[in-house]
C-alpha cells in the first residue's frame, strides 16, 4: 500500500512538472500582415516570421495583406500584431492626414527595413534637367489617393509647382508605363524598391531616363517632410540609365500597436536581427535590412519592447510624440 501511494505521488509530481514545463515553453503568437504574393513584402515577411519563430517566446506567421493603408487600419483596430507599411503612410495615419480622416495614435514602430525609391521616369526627348522643368509637361503622379500621389505633391510643394502648372494624370504603375509606350506622357512617378518590374519592362521597348535630384533639393525635401530620406538608384539598374540617380525614398517599416506586450516585441526584434542571414537570402531587397539602419526613417513612436532592444545595442531611439 505504501509503495502504491509513493508511485501515485511520483506520477502526480511528474505530471505537475510536465505541465509547468509546458507553460514555461508556451509561445506568444504574432501575425505579420504583408502585401500581395507578387510583391516584396510577402516573401520578406515570411522570412522574418521564420527568423522570429526561432525564439522560445514568440511564434510568428506571415499573412498576405493589402499593404500600407489596409495594414495600418488593421493595427488601429488591434486586429493584427505586426504589419508592413511605408513610413510616409504610417506618418499620415498617425497624424490623421491624407487618406486617413482620423489619427491612429496607437501605432508603434518595430523596425525600418529598406528604402522604396521615388522613381521619376522621363521621356528621353522631354528636356527635363530638374524638378522645375516639369512645368508644362504631361505628368502621371500615381493612382488617385495613393501614397505615390501624395509623395509627388510633396515634391511639387518644395519646387513651388502646383497641379495647374502641369497636365496631371492619375495613373497606376502599369498605366503609367503604357502611356510612355504610346508617347502620351512625359513624366511618371513610381514609388517602389528597385529594380521595379514595370519600369524594367518599359526600358526594353522605350528609351527613358530617371530624374536625378540636386543635393539642395533633397535637403529641403527631407527637412520639410520627415518621412523622406535621400538615396541613390545605382547606374545600370535599368537599361539606358548609365549614371547614378540621386532621389528621395520612403522606407518600408514594420509597425505594431501599443497593446502588444513589451516582451513580445523585444523577442521579435531580438530574433529578427539575430537571424539576418536567413532574411537576406529570401529576396534581393532584403539584403538592405541591417541593425544599423533599424531606426532610419521611423515616423511613429518606437514600441517600448523595440526601444529596449535598440538601446541595449547602443542605438539612439528617436523621441516621436
Amino acid at each position: 500500500m505504501k509503495q502504491h501511494k509513493l508511485t501515485t505521488l511520483l506520477s502526480i509530481t511528474a505530471l505537475s512538472v510536465s505541465l509547468c514545463a509546458g507553460v514555461a515553453q508556451a509561445k506568444d503568437y504574432v501575425s505579420i500582415a504583408t502585401g500581395g504574393t507578387s510583391g516584396t513584402y510577402y516573401p520578406i515577411g515570411g522570412a522574418i516570421a521564420q527568423a522570429v519563430s526561432k525564439s522560445d517566446a514568440v511564434q510568428a506567421t506571415a499573412e498576405t495583406g493589402n499593404a500600407s493603408v489596409a495594414n495600418l487600419n488593421l493595427l488601429g483596430k488591434g486586429e493584427i500584431e505586426v504589419a508592413f507599411a511605408q513610413n510616409d503612410t504610417a506618418f499620415w495615419a498617425y497624424n490623421g492626414q491624407q487618406m486617413f480622416k482620423e489619427p491612429i495614435k496607437n501605432l508603434r514602430a518595430v523596425a525600418a527595413l529598406y528604402p522604396e525609391h521615388i522613381q521619376v521616369i522621363l521621356a528621353k526627348d522631354a528636356k527635363i534637367a530638374g524638378v522645375a522643368d516639369l512645368k508644362g509637361k504631361r505628368v502621371s503622379v500615381g493612382a488617385a489617393g495613393s501614397g505615390t500621389e501624395a509623395d509627388a505633391l510633396a515634391i511639387f510643394e518644395i519646387a513651388k509647382l502646383t497641379s495647374d502648372d502641369m497636365k496631371i494624370d492619375r495613373l497606376d504603375f502599369g498605366q503609367t508605363t503604357n502611356r510612355f509606350k504610346d508617347n502620351q506622357i512625359d513624366v511618371g512617378f513610381v514609388v517602389a524598391g528597385f529594380p521595379t518590374a514595370s519600369v524594367m519592362d518599359l526600358t526594353t521597348t522605350k528609351d527613358v531616363g530617371l530624374l536625378s535630384f540636386s543635393d539642395d533639393f533633397l535637403a529641403q525635401l527631407t527637412k520639410a517632410f520627415p518621412y523622406f530620406v535621400s538615396s541613390v538608384i545605382p547606374a545600370k539598374t535599368y537599361r539606358g540609365v548609365d549614371q547614378d540617380t540621386k532621389t528621395p525614398a520612403v522606407v518600408a517599416i514594420l509597425v505594431t500597436h501599443e497593446k502588444v506586450p513589451e516582451n513580445v516585441i523585444y523577442e521579435f526584434v531580438k530574433n529578427m536581427y539575430g537571424n539576418l542571414d536567413a532574411i537576406h537570402a529570401s529576396h534581393a531587397t532584403a539584403k538592405q535590412i541591417t541593425l544599423e539602419s533599424a531606426l532610419s526613417g521611423i515616423t511613429v513612436p518606437v514600441h517600448a519592447g523595440a526601444a529596449k532592444f535598440y538601446k541595449e545595442k547602443g542605438l539612439t531611439v528617436p523621441d516621436i510624440k
